[in-house]
This record gives structure tokens, sequence and C-alpha cells, in this order.
């Protein structure tokens, strides 16, 4: 990567980090641009503690980076979970091989079509602890330019949840994250979309009616369990029955 493209790219992330900030909006340029400038990395997330001591993604790029990330927990193994609980850096050059994740790696190379991976441990006072993800869909793509270019984006996470307010914007952005990941399971089952399309459908709603994504994922559950179905309206409500155009193949 050229100097000035990275000059450019960190400036931009820079420019998020102006206090107050909307903490789920510059998790989200952190991690697009974690994954957009890094050479050889495709998806990026966030793993964050929350307050019960589960842990559970911020951010993330794709599907495929949740997923990854939701198999490490529910299997205690992996360099996401290794990294959220004591390791400061993992590096997996071969997941499918890798003796140390027997189960995960195997089960992420076949389903996710991952090859490598690295984690960076951060933790932002007052007690935030967590990882940047980066997931590489080739074996052997981690070189020096990779882990230190992934070093750059973890304090920028870690500085990120510092400057917020912790226990409010870290809590809200968590609770935003189960709201919106509700909304997309509804979309999906009521419409008979795969995730990505439910997701983009509420994507587009979001942007169409100029309401944030959680407010329409929240206004889908409400009408879930209102007897008038409706459209998203600018306040993220519903008024009439809608059906998501599905595009592509």
């Amino acid at each position: 990567m050229e100097m000035q493209e990275l000059i450019t790219v960190v400036n931009e992330v820079a420019a998020t980090l102006l206090v107050p900030i909307d903490l789920l909006v510059t998790l989200g340029r952190i991690t697009r641009s974690a994954a957009e400038t890094i050479p050889g990395i495709e998806y990026a997330s966030i793993s964050v503690t929350s307050k019960d001591g589960r842990i559970e993604t911020l951010a993330p790029t794709d599907l495929v980076a949740v997923q990854a990330d939701e198999l490490q927990y529910e299997l205690c193994e992996g360099p996401c979970y290794a990294a959220v609980t004591g390791v400061p850096v993992v590096q997996v050059d071969d997941l499918a091989s890798d003796l140390r994740w027997p189960e995960y790696g195997p089960r992420a190379a076949a389903a996710f079509g991952l090859g490598s991976q690295l984690a960076f441990q951060f933790h932002a006072e007052p007690h935030a602890r967590g990882a940047l993800n980066l997931y590489a869909t080739r074996a052997h793509e981690i070189d020096t330019d990779t882990r230190q270019l992934g070093a750059m984006f973890a304090r920028l996470v870690a500085v990120a949840l510092g400057w917020a307010r912790h226990d409010e914007n870290l809590s809200e952005a968590l609770h935003s994250r189960q709201v919106i990941g509700q909304a997309v399971g509804i979309v999906m089952e009521r419409y008979r979309l795969d995730p990505d399309r439910a997701f983009a459908f509420l994507v587009r709603v979001s942007q169409t009616a100029n309401v944030k994504l959680r407010e329409v994922a929240a206004g889908v559950i409400a009408d879930t369990f209102d007897p008038v179905k409706c459209r998203p309206n600018r306040t993220g409500n519903l008024r009439t029955p809608v059906r998501p155009t599905v595009t592509g193949g």
C-alpha cells in the first residue's frame, strides 16, 4: 500500500474519533478500513466482553466474520477467543492444519473458506477488553506489514472505546447489535431471504428513509407484535405491508 493512501485512511478514521462519537459508526469505519487497507485481509470484526462475561461481536465487515467469531465463542477455542481471554497477539498461518485449534481451524476452513487469521487483544479504559479480528481467505497471507497495520487499527479501536463513555456507549452498541440481529431473523423468516439479503434490505430501508439502522430494526420487531403490518416511515415505525425487492441471483 502507498504511504499516502494509508495516511488518508488513518485521517478518515481519526475524524470519527471526535468527541462525542457514535461508537458503532466509528468502530464500523475502523473495521472496514482495516479490511480494505491491510493486504490479504478480507474480513474484520471486533470482539468485546460484556458485563456478564459474554463475548460479542461488533462492527463485522461481513457475515463470514460474524460466523467465525461465534464459532470461536461456542467452542472456547480459536485466535479470537485466545486474544480476548489473554494472549496479546495470535497469528495463524494455516487454519486447516494448525494443531492449536483442532476443532475450530478445520471447521473455519471448510465452512467459511478461511485460510489464515490474526487477532490483537486491546484494553480500553475504564474496563473494556476485546480483540480486533482479521481474516484472510488464503493461507500464509500474514506478514510483517499485516501485523504492523493490524496493531495500528487495534490501537484505534482501543482509543475509540476509551474516548466513548464506555458503560453507556458500549452497552448501547451491544444492544443495537442484538436488535439488528433479531430484525434480520424476522425478515429472513417473513420473506424467506438469506441473512445477507435480509440485512441488505434493512440497510436499504434505513438509507431510503434516512433513519438509523437500529431504529428500522426496532420498528420491524415492534411490527411483529403489532396486528397492523406496515412500511417503515421516517421515524422507523411501520405503516403498510411491504415485501423487500430481491435483486441478484
